[in-house]
């Protein structure tokens, strides 16, 4: 018995990806390691300028749907305007929010809705809509993002953590209802990343960076984890190109924590 390529294992050649939030972040860079490996994907994000820039860097590999995850007919619209160009083989719901620390009792109901909305209902509808599809061709990987703020107190984000915990019970349940078809569905709960969504703990009101605060902030991070530095959206990428490929195709229903060994389970 010959032994299997690892390269291939973990190639996307031939295979078509949906990716939420791709204007930026994680989705961004999720898209840029897909279309590496050998993926078409589709695009989708609110933001549609930025949206349809990136996809103009991808070039023919990229097709862009702006679209509101919050949304159900939008999500809907966006797996249809997929499946029209291939069967999904993989979908990833990176699209999600974070507001600004409130403690409980403080915490007003936009915000409430706000998050849940897009972090817990968008990833919700995005799985519905692409269980619905990959359970007809028999095959087809899903992979939501949660956060290590779904296990872990946070004080001040209760709201984010709330949606992310939603999230890893979401996976577990979808992974056992649609597994015996031969779909898998996972999360990857990246630890402290640098992205956009973690300025707001930096940012001045004007706008412009603190630098010296950011620096703190970072050090900060990186003495938390054994690994020592903070994460970049390129080491969450790559977790969930592994989930999307071949290489993981026994794996379902997990919740795999990228952190830098900052929570270890």
């Amino acid at each position: 018995m010959s032994t299997p390529d690892p390269s291939t294992a973990f190639a996307l050649s031939g295979k078509l990806a949906v990716i939420t939030g791709a204007a930026s972040g994680i989705g961004r860079e999720t898209a840029r390691v897909f279309v590496a490996s050998g993926a078409h994907v589709v695009l989708a994000d609110r933001d549609a300028a930025a949206l349809a820039a990136f996809a103009g860097e991808l070039g023919a590999s990229a097709t862009a749907v702006p679209t509101d995850v919050s949304v159900r007919a939008q999500v809907e619209a966006l797996a249809d305007a997929a499946s029209a160009i291939a069967p999904i083989d993989a979908w990833v719901n990176a699209a999600g929010v974070v507001a600004p620390p409130t403690m409980v009792v403080d915490v007003d109901e936009a915000t409430i809705d706000r998050l849940i909305a897009i972090n817990l209902k968008g990833v919700y509808f995005g799985s519905a809509a692409a269980a619905r599809r990959m359970v007809a061709h028999g095959r087809g990987s899903i992979i939501n993002i949660s956060s290590q703020g779904a296990e872990i107190p946070a004080p001040g984000l209760s709201v984010y953590s709330i949606t992310k915990a939603g999230v890893n019970a979401l996976t577990r349940t979808l992974a056992a209802e649609v597994g015996p078809v031969g779909v898998r569905v996972n999360a990857v709960a990246p630890g402290f990343i640098d992205t956009p969504m973690i300025s707001y703990r930096f940012v001045r009101e004007d706008g412009t960076a603190d630098q010296a605060a950011k620096e703190a902030l970072f050090a900060a991070r990186a003495a938390n984890a054994p690994l020592g530095r903070v994460g970049e959206p390129l080491d969450i990428a790559r977790v969930i190109l592994f989930l999307a490929s071949d290489a993981a195709s026994f794996v379902t229903g997990e919740t795999l924590r990228a952190n830098g060994g900052a929570d270890m389970r």
